[in-house]
């Protein structure tokens, strides 16, 4: 076996002089009684793209599921092992999250994959399978005129954060809190290369720049 990658054993070091000693008490206290963050976020697995480094969010802050191209499945209670379902029910029903965030983000591997092999799924095309949860079998995916690859490529991004929002209210127990007003659905997306953000305007069903909105 080889060793333990030296850098994050470096990291660990500069985390404990120099992070830790700053919120050694808020670690405490959350060993004690446990987490209560008020935000669940659904983002991609992309290590370009850390939701606790774009909110600049501590410790207990945010609860984060992290999967290929930030999907959310449909409910399907079949006896399976679903783990976005499970952490959304741990969120909704034990933690009482207030705000459950969808975040999509620029130059999605996963997204950019499934448009490049749109054909039939070989046995072992796990991204493959995992894509279909948003594009269903018999969906056609196609560049519309004037539109560039680009252009085309941040629609259908976009779309996976629709398509995520649309699934967790197939949720019973997400729809319940929903409609009781005890959890808020958000969709957002983050450009990696200009650092940018843009949130879900629920009235216009477009994506506004956070720079652009008041503070």
């Amino acid at each position: 076996m080889t060793a333990f990658p030296q850098h994050l054993i470096d990291g660990y070091r500069t985390f404990t002089s120099q992070r830790l000693p700053t919120e050694q008490t808020r670690y405490r206290e959350l060993s004690e009684r446990g987490q209560s963050p008020a935000v669940m976020l659904i983002g991609c697995s992309d290590s370009r793209v850390s939701p606790e480094v774009i909110f600049d969010a501590g410790p207990g802050e945010l609860f984060i599921v992290r999967n290929v191209a930030n999907l959310v499945p449909v409910y399907e209670p079949d006896g399976g092992a679903h783990g976005v379902s499970a952490a959304l029910e741990y969120a909704v029903t034990v933690l009482r999250i207030k705000h459950i965030v969808v975040m999509g983000h620029a130059q999605c591997g996963g997204i950019r994959a499934f448009i490049d092999k749109i054909e039939p799924l070989s046995p072992g095309d796990f991204i493959g399978k995992w894509m279909q949860m948003f594009i269903k079998p018999g969906e056609v995916v196609e560049q519309r005129d004037r539109e560039s690859m680009q252009d085309f490529i941040t629609r259908i991004e976009k779309a996976a954060v629709f398509r995520s929002l649309e699934n967790l209210m197939t949720f019973p127990f997400v729809r319940h809190a929903v409609e009781r007003g005890e959890t808020d659905l958000h969709g957002a997306y983050f450009g990696v290369a200009e650092g940018s953000l843009f949130v879900l305007d629920r009235e216009t069903k477009e994506f506004r720049s956070v720079r652009e909105m008041a503070s």
